[in-house]
């Protein structure tokens, strides 16, 4: 007779690989898968009954700003409640290392952290940070462009210099060698803006050749979108490379249909090289205040505001009006700042959702002090809503949209299945009972329907509450 230290009896087990679901329990111990299948004979020193309910792999959380999260918030409650088990952070070109601030860091760096947050010299320092604390979900990190040129040059509104673009490629050399599953760039913001395509191709390699992979805030989503695409896909294959589009959308108000031609592109490109789109389940995003992002969108509510912290939570269109002055100008006094812009199709987000080559993240920023929904309730809303409310695919392609392919693509090895041998990364939930219940005006909420979730075959999530264990890992390359 067998014995486990856990064993999760009678659920029905979407494996993450994208096959049907069928009827198994499923053994842990210590942190790893140790059975699969009738297991009525083992016995178990905890007994979980998941009788009419999904196990499944815990979800990958491709698309993240958690970084300080992380560190300073490790219980990653935000995460964990809604069964993520796994983040990518350091996106966008925002990574908290390698850099030490000495004054407030630019937007959007600011995003994740202040000046006491960016206080590391070097990659290895953060992953050791990291590694000694243990949040409570795996975490593999990106090493970010906007970073790198902001700790390495005096003027980040200027192409780097060869003698610059030397010391970030050492600086990326660095952070692979410390454990960085790729390289990140946020080429919309500031820091980036006038980096030339050839100084990201330099850096990227450097990536490509420990085996990384380059992620993209592209340059624009908008009119502008197609060329920015273009360039993304000039970068892997120049780089040797593989390719992910961060946060992928398209939209301009005279062309909303814009999202359906840029899945065209996708697909041409998918033919030609390794290229591959996340994306998150709503209608408005989230990001600093910035007079140009305001001008692309039709709706702003204010999420922070250091100078006016009073306006936080409101409209920008009545701060505006209240102040008697525009949108521009009052989104330049009230930054730097957050908020969350409306203007998105909501048949975009079904086309992105349903779409077999797009992987889920969430996007969310923790630290703001009014998040963006998408931060608590971005899997539970794909499962919920567009699985099973709106019934635009099944839960099986859904889980392996945000488990299995997550994991393959980051390199994430033994990770996002539910196979013997694979990690304890597991989510019990409620099929008929999985929902979002954040919302922008109340968006710091747990999701429905998650009963259990395990870390490396720890339990840091049950009956609606954290269970204080920190069992996470640095996970990528490097793999613990």
């Amino acid at each position: 007779m067998a014995e486990h230290g856990i064993v999760i009896k009678g659920g029905w087990v979407i494996d993450g690989t994208g096959r049907d679901r069928y009827r198994a329990d499923v053994a842990i111990d210590d942190d790893r898968i140790a059975a699969i299948g009738d297991l009525a004979d083992a016995t178990a020193d905890t007994v979980i009954d998941a009788s009419g309910r999904v196990v499944a792999p815990g979800f990958i959380d491709v698309h993240t700003h958690d970084d300080r999260m992380l560190r300073d918030a490790s219980d990653m409650t935000p995460k964990v409640s809604q069964g993520v088990t796994t983040v990518v952070a350091g996106n966008c070109g925002i990574s908290l290392a390698p850099f030490v601030a000495t004054e407030r860091p630019m937007e959007p760096l600011d995003l994740v952290g202040d000046t006491s947050a960016y206080r590391y010299p070097t990659f290895a320092a953060f992953v050791d940070e990291l590694t000694r604390q243990q949040p409570s979900t795996n975490a593999a990190l990106l090493v970010g462009h906007g970073t790198l040129r902001v700790s390495t040059m005096d003027d980040t509104q200027r192409p780097a210099t060869d003698d610059e673009i030397e010391v970030m490629r050492g600086k990326v050399g660095e952070a692979m060698d410390s454990g960085a599953v790729g390289l990140s760039t946020g080429l919309e913001y500031p820091p980036a803006r006038m980096s030339e395509t050839q100084e990201i191709i330099r850096l990227a390699e450097v990536a490509g050749e420990k085996g990384g992979i380059y992620a993209t805030h592209m340059r624009n989503y908008a009119a502008d979108a197609r060329s920015s695409m273009d360039e993304a896909m000039q970068i892997g294959r120049e780089a040797r490379l593989p390719v992910i589009v961060s946060h992928f959308h398209c939209h301009t108000d005279d062309n909303p249909g814009i999202c359906s031609e840029a899945l065209d592109w996708y697909e041409a490109a998918r033919e030609e090289q390794d290229v591959i789109v996340d994306a998150y389940p709503y209608e408005a995003s989230s990001t600093s205040i910035l007079p140009e992002f305001v001008m692309k969108r039709t709706k702003a509510l204010v999420t922070w505001s250091k100078p006016h912290p009073e306006m936080n939570g409101k409209y920008l269109h009545e701060i505006a009006e209240e102040w008697d002055t525009d949108v521009i100008d009052a989104a330049k006094r009230l930054a730097p700042g957050g908020a969350i812009y409306f203007g998105r199709d909501e048949e975009n987000v079904k086309r992105l959702m349903t779409h077999q080559g797009v992987i889920i993240g969430s996007d969310g920023i923790p630290m703001n002090p009014h998040p963006h929904p998408r931060l608590w309730g971005t899997f539970p809303r794909v499962l919920g809503h567009y699985a099973r409310d709106l019934d635009l695919m099944t839960m099986e392609d859904a889980i392996h949209r945000m488990t299995g392919l997550s994991a393959e693509r980051f390199g994430l090895a033994d990770r996002g299945s539910v196979a013997k041998g694979a990690y304890a990364d597991l989510v019990v939930f409620d099929p008929a009972a999985i929902a979002d219940t954040a919302t922008f005006m109340e968006p710091e909420q747990p999701a429905a329907g998650i009963d259990h979730v395990f870390v490396n075959g720890v339990p840091v999530w049950q009956a609606g509450r954290h269970t204080g264990a920190g069992p996470g890992r640095i996970v990528g390359r490097r793999q613990a």
